[in-house]
């Protein structure tokens, strides 16, 4: 098994399922780009099982449903050999997959969970989560067009954008879950593996909703070029401007940044790191690489102590990793988190989170717990306002935003109404000024 970088920004790695599977690969947090890109489809295509369950064939017409590429990707085009209807191999029966199912979510949690203790995948689940998120532009309204968690990643066509070269490793790690748990979308399947990484790796709680909805077709993936770059000329502005494009602040890029405690970069892959260092020489998985930690596979704050002090030559440090403690903004997140885990994976936990929703649509509306915790309060942006048509995203987002800029959040409700509150102080000012005009 074998951890390789990638050339991605905020990406990361994995071992391979298999010594006779394709290397798994990691792209560090930012990675470079590269003319490198995955293998072809037909080189990774997974044996459908001859298996007649209910199971499976719900599986299968959720992969046959959403394109042909995915065929390509994880079906063999062989028929199998058990009977099926011409409808399901054909292109105008498009199926469509229920939301997903809270029992089935738990299942595939606990089947993540086992596949993380033989194959140290971890940085490459991680990553998968982030690139299916990272793609939202907050600038666009429609779904799908706006990107983010919608499950596009699975198509060939993004597959093959360069800041996702190897992820058709994970996803082949994931394809087996996947068909034991058809009800599980695979915009869910992606992020629950990602938060399911961290927490295993010794991370914080991520207090994640599920129900997000699949894109169905390989048009609806996002253009290439959303994610960040590794070595930018300016590694603090490329930051701000591929995160903020996102909706995410300065501290939520620190936060997220620490998840590069996670995994090890290859330079014969993404054009960063050593070839090997004393702590990868050994694996775990195929040996090489170089770490951002000593251990590469644990999640905590070493990764910010370990920039900080810069006195390890074994260990990887990045432009867009070493400007944390450059840029005065970035510097305070940096410093603190070095020196408080704790308050690390408190903001951690809620960036995560948050990116882990960015642009998804839910179904039902108010996501998915299964955890026993209540889900978040949905905003509701026409409660907040004396209008009686319904408003566009625009304006929502608009009132929203002024709604959270005076202590208001999804999770935590205003006393009072703030926008009746304005009616009334200015009904108030305006009956004042008559009276001392008259």
């Amino acid at each position: 098994m074998e951890l390789r970088a990638l050339p991605s920004q905020f990406s990361f790695s994995t071992p391979p399922p298999t010594a006779s599977t394709a290397t798994a690969t990691m792209a560090s947090l930012t990675g470079a780009a590269t003319s490198r890109l995955l293998p072809s489809a037909s080189r990774a295509r997974l044996s459908l099982s001859s298996s007649s369950s209910p199971a499976s064939l719900s599986s299968l017409r959720c992969l046959r449903g959403s394109s042909p590429l995915v065929s390509r990707l994880f079906l063999n085009q062989r028929r199998p050999s058990m009977h099926l209807s011409a409808a399901l191999y054909s292109g105008v029966a498009s199926p469509k997959c229920a939301a997903s199912d809270p029992e089935q979510l738990k299942g595939a949690r606990e089947e993540i969970k086992e596949l993380l203790k033989t194959k140290f995948c971890h940085p490459i689940l991680v990553r998968l989560g982030w690139h299916d998120a990272g793609t939202y532009n907050k600038n666009i309204e429609e779904w799908p067009k706006r990107g983010g968690a919608n499950g596009s990643l699975r198509f060939e066509i993004e597959l093959k954008h360069a800041a996702n070269a190897g992820l058709v490793n994970a996803l082949k790690l994931l394809e087996p879950i996947k068909e034991k748990y058809p009800s599980v979308t695979y915009a869910d399947l992606f992020q629950l593996a990602s938060a399911t990484a961290i927490e295993e790796g010794g991370g914080p709680k991520i207090p994640m909703k599920y129900g997000r909805v699949d894109v169905s077709k390989p048009e609806e993936c996002p253009e290439e070029g959303r994610l960040p770059d590794a070595g930018p000329p300016s590694p603090a502005d490329h930051l701000r401007e591929v995160f903020y494009r996102m909706g995410l602040n300065d501290k939520e890029i620190v936060a997220l940044s620490g998840a590069h405690t996670l995994g090890r970069s290859r330079p014969e892959r993404s054009g960063w790191g050593k070839p090997e260092t004393k702590y990868t020489k050994d694996g775990p998985g195929a040996p090489g690489g170089q770490s951002w930690t000593v251990q590469w596979l644990k999640f905590d704050n070493s990764y910010f102590k370990d920039i900080k002090e810069q006195r390890d030559e074994n260990l990887l440090v990045l432009p867009t990793d070493g400007v944390l403690f450059e840029d005065p903004s970035f510097k305070v997140y940096a410093e603190k988190y070095a020196e408080d885990q704790e308050a690390f994976f408190k903001d951690y936990a809620e960036a995560h989170a948050k990116l882990s929703n960015l642009g998804a649509k839910f179904d039902p509306p108010e996501g998915i717990v299964i955890d026993g915790k209540a889900a978040p309060e949905k905003f509701v942006a026409a409660t907040y306002s004396s209008g009686k048509r319904e408003l566009s995203d625009a304006m929502k987002q608009k009132i929203r935003a002024e709604y959270e800029a005076v202590g208001g959040s999804p999770d935590k409700p205003l006393q009072s109404n703030y926008f009746l509150n304005i009616m009334i102080f200015i009904a108030a000012l305006a009956f004042l000024t008559s009276l001392v005009v008259n």
